[in-house]
């Protein structure tokens, strides 16, 4: 089985295509349980990406913001 290989997922509520943040397995851990509180504040929170870049997100713009795994061949949203 391959490593996971965690990201981000954002869909902006102005549409288009989604956005996907490479993380590490520790920061997507942080985010997993503070994911739907910052959605619903609209806040600013700064992720760590996989390659170590600091990213401001405001989540007041986004729609949806989910945690996926990136080694799976297709996806199909809120199924595994």
């Amino acid at each position: 089985m391959a490593d996971p290989k965690p990201a981000l997922v954002l869909h902006l509520a102005t549409g288009g295509e989604p956005l996907l943040f490479a993380l590490t397995t520790e920061e997507s851990g942080k985010l997993a349980g503070k994911l739907t509180q910052l959605v619903k504040a609209g806040a600013v929170e700064t992720v760590t990406t996989k390659d170590h870049q600091e990213v401001a997100i405001n989540f007041a713009h986004v729609a949806a913001a989910y945690l996926d795994d990136l080694t799976r061949k297709t996806t199909v949203f809120g199924m595994r």
